[in-house]
C-alpha cells in the first residue's frame, strides 16, 4: 500500500513554503482557540433563533433545517471539491448504513431540542448537553470497551449522583435532559465509528433525511398547515437560515479543532451549555427551583473532575471532536498512481481536510 505523500503539496494547491508563509504554531493555537470559541457559543445562542420560530410546529422547523443544511452543504462540498469522497462514501455500504444510523439519531436529537426550545425548556436542554461528555464516556466503556480511568469514574458517579438527585426531587427522571445526552453521545459513537470526513458525513446524513423532510413539506403545504409561504416573508428567511446558522458553527470548529489540544476542546465545549443556561434564566425568565440548582451544581461538580482529568500535557496535541456534528476522517485504500491518495490516515487527525492542512504548512 502507498504511504500518502509527506512532503509535496496537494496538485493545485500552492505549499507555505512556495508562497513564503511560515505559521506560527503559536498563532495558529490562538486561532483554533477563537474559531473554536466562536463555534460552541453559537451553539449556546442557538435557542435565540429557534425561540423566534414560535407558532412552527417543530417537525416543521426540523425539516427546514434538513433541507436547508444539506443544500449548504452542498455548496461548500463544491467549494472544497470533495464530491468524490461523497461518491466513495456512497458506494461503501457498511459506512453508508452506519450513516443512515446516525443520520436517525442525529434527527431525533435536532427535534427534541427544537421541540425543548419552542415549549420553554431550555433549562432542561442545557443539562442534557452538561451531562452529554459524561455519557459519552460511558458509551466508550459499554461499546469500545475503554478503561475507565479513577477521575472519569469519580465523575460519571457524581454525575449519577446528580440524575438521582433530580429524579428525587421532581418525582420522575428529567428525560428530555436525559434523552438529549444519550442521543448525541450515540451520534458521536456511530460517527467515531464510521470514521468518515466531517463535512461529507454530515452531508450524506442530511442527504438521507432529505426525502423524508421533503415529502412531510410538500404534505403540510397541500393541506394548507404549512407555515412556510402562509405567514409572511420574515418567516420564510428565519426557516431558510436554518441551513447557513447550521452549517456555520461547523465551519468554525472545524477550523479551530485540528489547531488546538484535546484538553482545550474539552473546556470550550462547556460554553454551549452554559449559553443555553445563562439564556433560559436571564432572557426567557424560566424558573429554576433550589432542587434542581443543587443537580445542576452536582454536574457542575462532575465535569469539574472530568476536566481535571482532561488537562494531561501528553493530550497537548491536534484534536478530533468534542463538538456537534463532528468526526473523524475516511479510510480508504489509497489509489495507485498520478496525484496523492484521496483518503489519507494522519495520526491524531483524519480525513482530507487534515492532509491538506498538513501539507498547505510545510
Amino acid at each position: 500500500m502507498r504511504r500518502c505523500p509527506s512532503r509535496e503539496p496537494w496538485p493545485g494547491r500552492p505549499s507555505a513554503r512556495r508562497a513564503g508563509r511560515r505559521p506560527s504554531p503559536r498563532a495558529g493555537a490562538r486561532q483554533g482557540v477563537l474559531a473554536a470559541a466562536a463555534a460552541y457559543l453559537i451553539w449556546g445562542l442557538f435557542p435565540l433563533y429557534f425561540r423566534t420560530l414560535r407558532g412552527v410546529a417543530a417537525l416543521e422547523v426540523l425539516s427546514h433545517r434538513i433541507v436547508w443544511t444539506a443544500a449548504v452543504l452542498g455548496v461548500v462540498l463544491t467549494l472544497l471539491r470533495r464530491w468524490p469522497l461523497v461518491v466513495a462514501a456512497l458506494r461503501r455500504p457498511r459506512l453508508l448504513a452506519a450513516l443512515v444510523g446516525s443520520a436517525l439519531v442525529l434527527a431525533l436529537n435536532w427535534l427534541i431540542y427544537v421541540w425543548a426550545v419552542l415549549n420553554d425548556r431550555v433549562l432542561e436542554s442545557s443539562l442534557g448537553y452538561f451531562i452529554n461528555p459524561l455519557v459519552s464516556v460511558l458509551l466508550g466503556v459499554i461499546v469500545l470497551r475503554e478503561r475507565l480511568r479513577g477521575v472519569q469514574a469519580l465523575a460519571v458517579a457524581t454525575a449519577l449522583v446528580a440524575v438521582i438527585h433530580e429524579v428525587l426531587a421532581i418525582g420522575h427522571a428529567p428525560w428530555l435532559a436525559l434523552a438529549l445526552a444519550l442521543s448525541f453521545a450515540l451520534y458521536g459513537l456511530i460517527r467515531k465509528l464510521a470514521q468518515v470526513d466531517v463535512w461529507v458525513g454530515l452531508f450524506v446524513e442530511t442527504l438521507v433525511m432529505a426525502p423524508l423532510a421533503l415529502i412531510y413539506l410538500v404534505g403540510m403545504s397541500l393541506r394548507g398547515a404549512a407555515a412556510f409561504g402562509a405567514r409572511g416573508a420574515q418567516l420564510d428567511l428565519l426557516l431558510l437560515l436554518a441551513g447557513p446558522i447550521t452549517a456555520i458553527p461547523l465551519v468554525l470548529f472545524a477550523a479551530g479543532a485540528r489547531r488546538v489540544s484535546l484538553s482545550t476542546l474539552g473546556l470550550l465545549q462547556y460554553i454551549a451549555p452554559t449559553g443555553q443556561f445563562l439564556l433560559a434564566l436571564w432572557v426567557f425568565h424560566e424558573p429554576l427551583a433550589p432542587a434542581t440548582l443543587r443537580s445542576f451544581a452536582l454536574i457542575w461538580l462532575a465535569l469539574v473532575i472530568y476536566s481535571l482529568g482532561l488537562w494531561r500535557p501528553r493530550q497537548a496535541r491536534p484534536a478530533l471532536v468534542l463538538g456537534p456534528d463532528t468526526t473523524q476522517g475516511l479510510r480508504k485504500p489509497p489509489r495507485r498512481g498520478g496525484a496523492p491518495p484521496l483518503f489519507c490516515r494522519w495520526r491524531g487527525l483524519g480525513g482530507l481536510d487534515a492532509a491538506v492542512d498538513r501539507l498547505d504548512e510545510r
